[in-house]
């Protein structure tokens, strides 16, 4: 069973690496409205750059991994080879277990734990997985962005407010009746007669 599942997972997850070894756009929504765009460049290619409501973020990787299997599916973590003599012995005190919540196709409810066990091992993995993490790349391009916006605001501010003093400025020279402008200002229209 634990072999099926295994396979099975690893199966739908190689699907989708050849999209991300080939630099394929993810294109996922963010739920602050924002497309994320999450791509993995080799050796020198350059990052598309962020543009508009779009985030990307890439992640680089050496040259040499371009054309191979991706790190996490190269090694066969699974084989006997590979495991601890801990985790060994483990699987010997746990012959016995059944029952509900024990994931064992022994006894009333066995297969009620297996759902459990599988997303236990599913948030282990992705723990302490080496690969690449997009959420903290996502993190950092967000608060790059974030933090141009109070001095972007406040350029435009300045900016609004000296169109304002213009304006009054040549506002009050037409009340006045100063007719000559001065600098580069357009006189304002006069009034139409209806």
């Amino acid at each position: 069973m634990k072999r099926l599942i295994s396979a099975a997972l690893l199966f739908s997850s190689a699907l989708s690496v050849p999209a991300f070894a080939q630099g394929a756009d993810q294109g996922l929504v963010d739920p602050s409205g924002e497309r994320v765009n999450q791509l993995i460049v080799y050796g020198n290619d350059p990052c598309p750059k962020s543009d508009g409501n779009t985030i990307t973020v890439c992640a680089r990787k050496e040259e040499e991994e371009r054309f191979r299997i991706p790190k996490p599916f190269r090694e066969n973590l699974e084989s006997p080879q590979n495991r601890s003599w801990t985790d060994r012995v483990k699987a010997y005190e746990t012959v016995g277990n059944f029952g509900t919540n024990s994931c064992s196709a022994v006894g009333a409810g066995g297969a009620t734990g297996c759902l459990t066990k599988l997303i236990d091992r599913a948030y282990a993995e992705k723990k302490n997985s080496p690969d690449v993490q997009f959420g903290k790349l996502i993190e950092e391009e967000r608060e790059k962005r974030l933090s141009t916006i109070d001095a972007d605001a406040a350029a435009e501010q300045a900016r609004v407010e000296q169109i304002e003093k213009e304006y009054e400025a040549r506002l009050k020279r037409e009340r006045d009746g100063v007719s000559a402008p001065t600098g580069g200002e357009q006189p304002l229209p006069a009034p139409q007669q209806p």
